[in-house]
């Protein structure tokens, strides 16, 4: 009974040794090739379960995500002459399963060291060719797609990886360029200034002569208006005057002399020498008017 038993669990563990041995499965986020005495003879086994003969097939396996490469700070020179240390990372993807183990020996370490010095490279002729004005702020990007375009398709050549996009975390300057950029950074932030300022008195005087202007123009057209509305009333008031006299001179005679007498004895103080005889008191001595 116990060599029956001993017997299974023997067969049981040759079984799993074998089974091990043959059967591997690929994931979905993994590519593989498999190797028959170190030679590739199937560089793109699919995701599944797979069958492989023990001992003479060698089976390797690579992550299919898309992965970082987070290079070291480096220190270009822009077409000034002028030093940066920029720090710089990429997103890399294999493509080409057997290209890439034939390049690199499935090594990712080796993979990245290979793309490091390609980023490199291109960073270094792309910073040369540009000031630090534009690589700082004015054409960074379009150094950033440039690059990615142009280094996408040697790694897919050489390598069979897909670079995917190459960033710049952020650029660095020695203290005395800093010192520098921020001096013409400066100049530049006081240049626009005054020209806004410059700019802003210039439609000041515009606008303030044009309301000038306009306010002359009204006050031209007011006192116009309101002599013509003055005319029009003296004009009326008189031929309403005419109107009155001319349908009783008499009556219209009196009433003035009445304003007059009004106006002349209005203060008690005032002394006047007349005539008795003169045309001034003829409705006091006569209620008609008449001289006697």
């Amino acid at each position: 009974m116990n060599n029956k038993l001993f017997s299974v669990i023997v067969a049981l563990l040759l079984v799993v040794f074998v089974g091990s041995n043959t059967l591997y499965i690929i994931k979905e986020t993994e590519r593989g090739v498999l190797l028959k005495f170190g030679k590739v003879v199937n560089d793109d086994l699919q995701p599944g379960l797979h069958i492989k003969a023990p001992l003479m097939h060698e089976v390797r396996k690579f992550d299919s995500r898309v992965l970082t490469l987070d290079a070291r700070p480096e220190r270009f020179l822009t077409v000034e002459k002028k030093g940066m240390i920029v720090d710089s990372f990429a997103k890399w993807r294999i493509e080409d399963v057997g290209k890439f183990y034939t390049a690199t020996n499935g090594e990712e370490a080796r993979a990245e060291r290979l793309l490091a010095q390609r980023i490199n490279e291109g960073l270094r002729n792309g910073f040369g060719d540009r000031s630090l004005q534009e690589v700082v702020s004015g054409e960074r990007d379009q150094v950033m797609v440039n690059l990615t375009e142009s280094l996408n398709k040697l790694t897919m050549t050489e390598y069979g990886i897909s670079l995917v996009d190459v960033r710049i975390k952020r650029i660095d300057l020695p203290p005395q360029v800093s010192e520098s950029v921020f001096n013409r950074m400066t100049t530049e932030r006081e240049r626009e200034a005054r020209e806004h300022r410059s700019k802003g008195k210039e439609q000041a005087e515009v606008i303030r002569a044009d309301a000038d202007r306009q306010r002359t123009i009204l006050e031209a057209e007011a006192y116009r208006d309101s002599e013509l509305l003055r005319g029009e009333g003296d004009a009326k008031a008189a031929a309403i005057y005419a109107n009155a006299y001319n349908k009783d001179p008499e009556f219209y005679s009196f009433m003035r002399s009445l304003t007059a007498y009004r106006e002349t004895f209005n203060s008690k103080g005032d002394v006047m020498l007349v005539d008795p005889d003169s045309d001034f008191f003829r409705y006091l001595k006569n209620s008609d008017g008449k001289q006697k």
